[in-house]
């Protein structure tokens, strides 16, 4: 029975130290802080997967969340800000959040690169009220090394979806449950 309300009370203070953590660390960037990282991340992935440019030129639109934080203790939480690209042009400013239980201590950033490769996924994306991956669409992520190309002949999804850090693409990640929701930004 002690057991139990020491994991309650470690996940109660994980649960503040999270809400604090997030609340000073990615609330209200601006626009123009958000274009300069996601340029910034855009040109990573441009360095490290060959083929970027024509890739990220045949899609409909493309979102770019150049640094999500995640967090846990015992309670993981992961969020940042992104933006949503048409014809390389920043359009509108979206938040990607989820949450986990169980046993994990750490933090972890990565950027993130979304493209809609029909215009239907793209209208379909930015006419939802808070999308959520594998509920209003799917995801496909591309699983690439760094220094590979992405061979967009053989890319049939209608989105796909890049995780990458300082040392390239990241493996094993899903992006399953996250919520993607629209910003108010000028």
């Amino acid at each position: 029975m002690k057991t139990i309300s020491k994991l309650k009370a470690g996940l109660r203070s994980g649960s503040v130290l999270l809400a604090i953590v997030f609340s000073s660390a990615v609330l209200a960037a601006s626009s123009a802080s958000i274009d300069q990282d996601a340029n910034k991340a855009l040109e990573i992935f441009r360095d490290d997967i060959g083929g970027a440019d024509v890739f990220l030129s045949q899609a409909a639109g493309y979102l770019v969340f150049p640094r999500v934080i995640k967090i846990g203790i015992g309670v993981g939480a992961e969020t940042g800000e992104g933006v949503l690209r048409v014809g390389g042009k920043s359009i509108d400013y979206y938040r990607t959040t989820s949450g986990s239980i169980g046993l994990q201590l750490g933090a972890q950033a990565k950027s993130i690169v979304i493209a809609f490769m029909t215009k239907e996924s793209l209208a379909k994306f930015r006419n939802s009220n808070g999308w959520k991956v594998g509920v209003d669409g799917s995801v496909a992520l591309i699983d690439l090394g760094a220094g590979k190309t992405i061979d967009s002949q053989n890319i049939k999804d209608p989105v796909v979806g890049f995780i990458y850090g300082s040392k390239g693409l990241m493996y094993n990640l899903t992006l399953e449950g996250s919520k993607i929701s629209k910003l108010d930004k000028t």
